[in-house]
């Protein structure tokens, strides 16, 4: 049972990372414009197109009502969005989807400590501090290893 407790949400991470690989892969590979707002808006175009169709095989009940329970968390996720696109497009475009590693540390790092920890109050034990710190290590030693190259 501790099994797949464990490879449940590992699935999902991995699944996710996928998605995340294949959004960078888009981002590096597309043609390259002076106005970098257009690939993010079309890109969440075509995934909120695509989001909607699949929602729409699953049963609605009062979605109004849950539409209007949930505005700001839909806004403050489209903030999140849009900061997400725009600055992983500029990353990308600019400096290499090598630069990811940095991008997915400050990550773990605002993720784990200011959202699970501070904000939502989640417990941390010692491996996920020391997860903490070795991810703070990796962004020193990339940063190091460009530095050097």
């Amino acid at each position: 049972m501790k099994y797949l407790q464990f490879l449940i949400p590992f699935s999902f991470a991995l699944i996710a990372a996928v998605g995340n690989a294949i959004v960078t892969l888009g981002q590096k590979k597309a043609t390259a414009y002076d106005n970098p707002f257009f690939f993010g808006a079309f890109s969440l175009l075509f995934a909120s197109i695509t989001l909607f169709i699949i929602a729409s095989f699953y049963p609605v009940k009062n979605i109004s009502d849950y539409f209007i329970e949930n505005i700001r968390w839909f806004i403050t996720t489209g903030i999140g969005l849009v900061l997400l696109n725009i600055f992983l497009y500029l990353l990308y475009r600019g400096y290499g989807a090598s630069y990811y590693t940095v991008y997915a540390v400050f990550a773990i790092i605002t993720t784990s400590i200011l959202l699970s920890v501070i904000i939502f109050r989640e417990n941390m034990n010692r491996y996920y501090w020391i997860s903490l710190g070795f991810a703070s290590l990796t962004i020193i030693f990339f940063m190091r290893g460009r530095l050097n190259s």
